[in-house]
């Protein structure tokens, strides 16, 4: 009888994550088989990925050459102890996590804990990597939209839809490095907001049928103790690297564009910024693994609505997802080899 209680829970839980990855899965092919060809057949859409030059895919090539090396900086400067070859493989094979497998980027992270650790490095030294890297990433991703839409009030455009994007991601990032000021400051106040995001995280997870963290106050006071020096020196070199690796996303999506036509006079480089910064993120929201399907239908209906032709932006948008995740999961693969290399090396 006093095993009932638990058992219930759990079916629940299990039946909300089952019906929650179906609903993703259901969402990621309504997009390309339905939503995308009512948007452009797909056989014009061929027709303009075959008239792509020689001198595009080179470009093409080069951006995304570019986009998988600075993958590694911002790992660098919160790991010192790291090479740039070890921090390249680590943030290609977490990454390549995060696509193919449910749960995105917190099976990422959870990847790159696992490998670190099995690396030799101490356990506070990469909670506080990857929460320094995480945070990072998040407030660029959420400053974006803000920039995006004072670009486009700057060049005479709008758009309602990112503008409330903007309006969201600047409260958000106000309020997330207003706390983590809070948290630096002292023990006290770190230990308060632990405690106090834990409660809420936790809520929301059992409205969810999820577990309660197991984190609170001590971990944040822990984290302070960790982060506070290494972010007086070098907040701006993370910072710099950060935004010069989510930067070269933007190029490479930008490059798709071009080489799959659809010149400036449709869509400038400001309005291509902004729809790009909106899909940031609308890939945030944990529906499908990588925003597969979420991603590609916000940027063409994005690009679609600021000029861009139907044919062109599809074949681009495509081109650009293909080009940020295939040579991405490639690469993971790749370097399997290499960390088992590594890691009975440190061994």
């Amino acid at each position: 009888m006093e095993q009932v209680p638990v058992a219930e829970p759990r079916a629940r839980r299990s039946w909300r994550r089952y019906a929650l990855s179906a609903i993703g899965v259901a969402f990621a092919i309504a997009t390309f088989a339905y939503f995308l060809p009512q948007i452009a057949d797909y056989r014009d859409v061929w027709a303009v990925v075959q008239d792509l030059s020689w001198e595009w895919a080179i470009a093409l090539a080069g951006a995304t050459a570019l986009n998988l090396v600075t993958f590694a900086p911002p790992w660098l400067v919160v790991l010192p102890r790291l090479t740039f070859i070890q921090a390249l493989a680590l943030t290609q094979v977490s990454t390549a996590l995060s696509i193919v497998v449910p749960g995105g980027a917190a099976v990422g992270i959870a990847g790159a804990y696992g490998i670190l650790r099995r690396w030799g490095h101490a356990a506070r030294d990469i909670a506080r990597a990857v929460t320094l890297v995480s945070l990072w990433n998040q407030f660029a991703n959420l400053s974006y939209p803000v920039i995006a839409v004072f670009l486009l009030a700057m060049s005479g455009g709008d758009s309602p839809v990112l503008a409330t994007a903007a309006f969201v991601g600047a409260g958000v990032l106000g309020v997330a490095i207003a706390a983590l000021a809070a948290v630096l400051a002292s023990e006290r106040t770190a230990t308060g907001i632990g405690d106090l995001t834990a409660q809420v995280v936790s809520w929301v997870l059992g409205k969810l049928g999820r577990p309660p963290v197991e984190w609170g106050g001590e971990s944040f006071e822990r984290f302070r103790a960790d982060a506070a020096t290494l972010l007086r020196r070098r907040w701006h070199v993370l910072t710099l690297a950060t935004y010069a690796g989510t930067l070269t996303v933007f190029l490479l999506f930008l490059v798709c564009l071009r080489a799959f036509d659809v010149p400036g006079s449709e869509v400038s480089v400001i309005e291509a910024f902004a729809a790009w910064a909106l899909a940031r993120i609308l890939g945030t929201i944990p529906i499908t693994p990588g925003g597969i399907g979420v991603v590609e239908l916000g940027l063409t209906g994005a690009l679609v609505g600021f000029g861009g032709n139907n044919a062109g932006v599809v074949a681009a948008v495509l081109a650009y997802r293909f080009l940020t995740m295939a040579p991405t999961i490639v690469a993971g693969l790749a370097a399997i080899p290499l960390l088992k290399r590594r890691i009975t090396r440190i061994a």
